[in-house]
């Protein structure tokens, strides 16, 4: 299988401090996103591992462009919610520039990540239950896939609420 992408939105703005630090969710456990997926925790566990061993990092892109590197992760983990991604935009990269100042402006705010499929399943509504991903890269995005998780994610998001618009979305797609 090949490489898939899973766009990832939140219910704070992207949080960008001191000019090039970002941080935020780049997925969330057990939340349907817009493709009917869910990811499950541990989904990143294995792969986070062998990536530390091997002393390979998460690449940062531009709109899941890989010839448009535009920071550095300086952490990738998974906690009880979700996959928690903090890291800098690199301010001598011309796009991550661009970046900083629409994060700053409100314009910009979703991640999205860039990964393998390992091991899935479906449960009995025909949802993909994603068990274990290969995670290549984690993108700054205009239009995250996933309601609730965006750069900038509070730890406690309103998962209900970001649940209940999910669902509002694909009812309106439907008809």
């Amino acid at each position: 299988m090949g490489l898939e992408r899973k766009f990832v939105q939140g219910d704070a703005p992207v949080r960008l401090e001191d000019g090039s630090c970002v941080a935020g969710y780049a997925s969330w456990f057990g939340v349907e996103d817009t493709g009917r997926d869910i990811v499950q925790a541990g989904a990143y566990c294995d792969s986070l591992a062998r990536m530390s061993v091997e002393g390979r990092r998460v690449k940062m892109l531009w709109q899941h462009d890989p010839t448009q590197v535009i920071g550095i992760w300086d952490e990738v983990r998974e906690d009880a919610r979700g996959l928690f991604v903090k890291g800098r935009l690199l301010p001598g990269v011309e796009k991550a520039r661009e970046a900083a100042q629409l994060i700053e402006a409100g314009a910009l705010d979703g991640l999205s990540i860039g990964y393998t499929v390992k091991r899935a399943g479906k449960d009995s509504q025909g949802r993909r239950l994603l068990k274990e991903l290969e995670l290549w890269e984690v993108s700054l995005v205009t239009f995250p896939m996933l309601p609730s998780a965006r750069v900038g994610t509070k730890a406690d998001p309103l998962r209900e609420m970001a649940r209940a618009i999910q669902s509002a979305r694909l009812e309106l797609a439907r008809d």
